[in-house]
């Protein structure tokens, strides 16, 4: 396992639902999306940056000419964004609820040793900044 450096911000994916269990429905979504924006701010308080993989990959395939997540270009956009980003974070948390693309970036960060919680609360900083 990586050993986390407290002097320095961290770099933390968030990883929870997004597409899966919607359907395709774009309201539902939306609010999965919220829900791990939601994530962002006891993540920011407690001194590090949060990121997301749809903060990145959804512009990119806008800017591709996708019609959104449901196009078929999301395939080489989506779990690719997210496996790219791994590269950079420090820690992962894993919001609950069913996600193959969480389970993927959990999987990832576990080879590579990158730290992975089940809370927020576990994130370096967090109990600190409450």
């Amino acid at each position: 396992m990586t050993t986390i450096d407290d002097s320095r911000p961290l770099l933390i994916l968030i990883a929870g639902p997004y597409a899966s269990g919607t359907g395709g429905d774009p309201e539902l979504m939306r609010r999965n999306l919220k829900r791990l924006e939601e994530a962002a701010w006891p993540i920011f308080r407690a001194g590090h940056i949060p990121m997301i993989g749809e903060w990145v990959a959804l512009p990119v395939l806008h800017s591709a000419g996708a019609s959104g997540p449901l196009d078929p270009l999301a395939k080489q956009v989506m779990y690719p964004t997210a496996e790219r980003l791994l590269q950079h974070c420090d820690a992962v948390p894993r919001l609950p609820g069913e996600s193959t693309g969480a389970d993927q970036d959990v999987a990832i960060a576990r080879e590579r040793g990158i730290p992975v919680y089940t809370s927020l609360e576990e994130i370096p900083g967090a109990a600190v900044a409450v």
